[in-house]
């Protein structure tokens, strides 16, 4: 295969390739640095690009193969999220607070990629702190979506989801709060999985909100989701929300049939605020999956209506508690001349976080005071659990439950910065899973107003396999995974 077509190859091609000598893994990342440094000017992607060290590691990933050794990830590529720290690389969450923090530790999820022989090309542009709908918030910057560059690629992984849509990363790690994968995946036209909350070691990954937030992947199929997941997933006594809990092998199952699943379509997904063209995209895609002998039945999600409100209470009530770390002491931005340590706070602070983080913050810190702490932190949390009561009742007569993504196809950049609460609810389908803690995933499905639109597929706890599956035989199928914007090709 020639060096100017490795990119339109998936993980799994492309180590098949590896291993066939087809292509050696300086070849591979020769190949995508140069698509890099050619397509990220117009993207803005990435915020560090480690091109030395992504050259030193596919050598060694070649010698190493020589040798008939190496990972299950051997020389591949891949990229990571500016949220997880990597030793001797920038770190910076996309915010200023931290455009100059060098991680002296690797996240364990990168950590495990590195074991298995993947080969890190550099760290993905994300809304500040992973606070954002967009991509906007970042200090470095929007990202751009590469099907329309007037359009935002979703966030908070939207500098993942651009990367391997624009095919100048086979795959990306991402972090999944409220729908911050699966969300720009679906603006995007990638597949972006998040597992189980407690699935994937949340150690090295800068918080947010703890009880919420979950690694995962962005990649162009289910296939090489399950891939990476096989790789990431497993017990980490470094993290207290860790659950060990024993890790199958997702690839061996995506080959069984879809014959007999039970699918739940929610009801509460299709009302008004459902975009037309997107709505009929999800419905096709459905049928797919029940001429593959699925069975369709509408489920009830009675309070997930609450789920965006609920969010908005418990995210920044955590995130306010997770970011007092940073104060201009001991790391991150630091106020030049403070006259004391109040005005060493407060400058460092008021410099160092954007508008969208400080928002949280002052909301974080109001639900949590005192004369206020019942009436919405702790109703918040007592209707959290209704929805992971409802999801768990639904799970008692279906497997998966199916449903659009997003409620539109990616909107243009600015249109929703002015008008948070508008911003807010192009999460409202995604949100649920993880105040419940569910495993989601978000495969292309069609398009909309010329736009990639995505059909998101929820399983139960540590049902991974299970919308692995269904995800891979949709695909089979269909080829709007296979799809690349124009001029990326």
């Amino acid at each position: 295969m020639s060096s100017k077509d490795l990119h339109t190859q998936g993980l799994m091609q492309l180590a098949e390739g590896l291993e066939n000598g087809d292509f050696t893994a300086v070849e591979l990342v020769t190949a995508l640095l140069d698509r890099i440094q050619a397509h990220d000017g117009e993207l803005n992607a990435f915020i560090t690009v480690t091109a030395d060290a992504a050259l030193q590691a596919a050598k060694r990933s070649d010698e190493l193969r020589r040798k008939g050794d190496g990972g299950v990830l051997n020389g591949l590529p891949l990229v990571h999220k500016d949220i997880f720290c990597t030793r001797g690389v920038l770190t910076t969450c996309g915010s200023r607070m931290l455009e100059n923090f060098v991680s002296p530790y690797d996240a364990t999820v990168v950590g495990r990629m590195a074991d298995a022989g993947a080969v890190m090309l550099g760290k993905t542009n994300m809304d500040e702190f992973a606070m954002g709908s967009s991509n906007e918030t970042s200090y470095f910057g929007p990202v751009k979506n590469p099907w329309d560059l007037a359009c935002s690629p979703g966030g908070s992984s939207g500098g993942s989801a651009a990367s391997v849509a624009a095919r100048i990363s086979p795959a990306a790690t991402g972090t999944d709060t409220g729908g911050s994968i699966r969300q720009p995946a679906a603006l995007t036209g990638t597949t972006g999985l998040k597992p189980t909350y407690g699935r994937v070691s949340r150690y090295g990954m800068v918080a947010f909100a703890s009880s919420l937030d979950q690694a995962g992947v962005i990649t162009r199929s289910a296939e090489d989701a399950a891939l990476l997941l096989g790789v990431m997933a497993g017990f980490d006594a470094r993290d207290s929300t860790s659950i060990d809990h024993p890790v199958p092998d997702y690839l061996a199952g995506l080959g069984r049939p879809l014959k007999g699943l039970r699918v739940g379509i929610v009801r509460q997904h299709f009302d008004a605020g459902l975009d037309e063209e997107t709505g009929s995209a999800v419905r096709e895609a459905l049928s797919v999956l029940e001429a593959q002998g699925a069975s369709l039945t509408e489920v009830d999600l009675p309070n997930l209506d609450l789920s965006v409100p609920t969010y908005y209470v418990v995210a920044p009530a955590e995130c306010s508690s997770n970011l007092s770390r940073f104060d201009g002491v001991r790391f991150g931005h630091r106020a030049e001349n403070p006259e004391d340590l109040l005005d060493l706070y407060c400058r460092s602070r008021g410099e160092g976080f954007g508008a969208e983080v400080k928002r949280r913050i002052l909301t974080g810190t109001y639900v949590l005071s005192a004369g206020y702490y019942d009436a919405y932190y702790l109703k918040a949390q007592q209707v959290r659990q209704l929805i992971a009561d409802d999801f768990r009742k639904a799970f008692a007569d279906v497997d998966v439950i199916a449903g659009p993504t997003a409620p539109s196809p990616a909107f243009r950049l600015g249109d929703k910065t002015d008008d948070p609460i508008t911003m807010y609810l192009n999460d409202i389908y995604t949100i649920g899973a993880n105040l419940a803690g569910l495993p989601g995933i978000s495969i292309p499905c069609g398009f909309a107003s010329e736009l990639p639109v995505g059909l998101h597929l929820v399983g139960p706890h540590f049902g991974e396999e299970q919308i692995l599956r269904t995800a891979h035989q949709y695909q089979l199928l269909t080829d709007w995974h296979t799809r690349c914007p124009e001029g990326y090709a």
